[in-house]
């Protein structure tokens, strides 16, 4: 991962248009090639970004300026950075991730579901929970009725961050001959409408699962209404 804080202006240009005037912001690049810049407010969300796959150039301009460019390789979509002034700019070899560890409601929920693989569709069945790939593991690798493989990210509440994680799932799984093609799942008890689009976007179906459905505590049977 690359570290830089520089004062810097951000124009964005692709599907919507976007500009950050001259500040001082923290810059990330992380080896999958995404880009995000920081405030020091608004908690871990950036004030702006380019998701991977990506391709970064850097260049100056005429008047010495640095220039940034970074292109999305399957839209038109850009990221432009103008550097005034680069206070910091280091990098780090962080490794390979071991992942995150489930919070007892998330990783109750992943059981669950395991145990309970039609609640993601009729005929869907588990072949193995925890599916490791070279970036980590898969929450559960299922098969549909028609015998094809799908990769499910279960989430306790489903956001943007999820999504990209089970993109990259996918663009691997997708790589062995023995699984594809793979589709995936989003499956959370709340997911965000930003999740929605994006998964939407990128073919992946979306599931909101009842937690207490699932558990057995909330029987539709018993319900007047």
């Amino acid at each position: 991962m690359r570290l830089v804080i520089a004062r810097c202006q951000v124009d964005y240009a692709g599907r919507l248009t976007a500009h950050l005037p001259m500040a001082t912001r923290l810059i990330l690049v992380k080896s999958d090639g995404s880009v995000s810049i920081h405030s020091d407010d608004r908690a871990f969300k950036p004030l702006n970004w380019m998701s991977p796959p990506a391709v970064m150039r850097e260049g100056v301009t005429d008047d010495g300026t640095i220039e940034w460019t970074v292109s999305a390789t399957k839209t038109d979509d850009t990221l432009r950075i103008l550097i005034e002034d680069l206070l910091h700019d280091s990098s780090h070899d962080l490794g390979i991730d071991p992942g995150l560890q489930k919070d007892g409601v998330e990783k109750h929920l992943q059981e669950l579901l395991a145990e309970h693989p039609t609640s993601l569709g009729e005929g869907m069945s588990l072949v193995r929970r925890e599916f490791m790939t070279a970036i980590g593991p898969v929450d559960l690798l299922c098969r549909d009725s028609t015998g094809a493989s799908v990769a499910v990210e279960v989430k306790r509440r489903g956001e943007i961050d999820g999504v990209e994680q089970l993109t990259r799932y996918l663009e691997l799984m997708n790589r062995d001959p023995l699984l594809a093609p793979v589709r995936g799942i989003f499956a959370a008890q709340e997911i965000k409408p930003q999740a929605r689009t994006l998964a939407t976007d990128r073919g992946i179906e979306c599931r909101v699962v009842d937690y207490d459905a699932l558990r057995g505590i909330d029987d539709p049977t018993l319900r007047l209404f």
